[in-house]
């Protein structure tokens, strides 16, 4: 395919269909699309040339999890005190651990 034009049509993800269809070109800049015009819905929106934005949930979940991961303190920190790293999860010699209780079938 040669060089762009104006009104030629391109394939890229519609943020309002969210789905990919087909575009028009709007502008052009250094030679490559910069804004579109969905010919489904007529949005415009700057050209993502396919790629579909990650969802507000995935960024939610992925700022979730970085934040659980860094509460948590480094396991080579309690290796260099000289401590047993998986001591604090388990109860003392003394203690047993308590049971659960059986639940009863219907």
């Amino acid at each position: 395919m040669g060089e762009l034009r104006l009104g030629d049509d391109v394939d890229d993800f519609c943020i309002k269909c969210k789905r990919l269809t087909n575009h028009s070109v709007l502008s052009i800049v250094n030679g490559k699309a910069a804004k579109v015009r969905c010919r489904t819905c007529y949005h415009e929106q700057d050209f993502r040339d396919g790629v579909a934005p990650p969802s507000k949930k995935d960024l939610k979940k992925a700022e979730l999890f970085q934040a659980v991961l860094s509460s948590i303190p480094a396991a080579g920190a309690a290796v260099a005190d000289g401590g047993d790293p998986g001591a604090a999860a388990t109860a003392p010699a003394g203690e047993a651990a308590p049971k659960k209780s059986a639940r009863k079938s219907k």
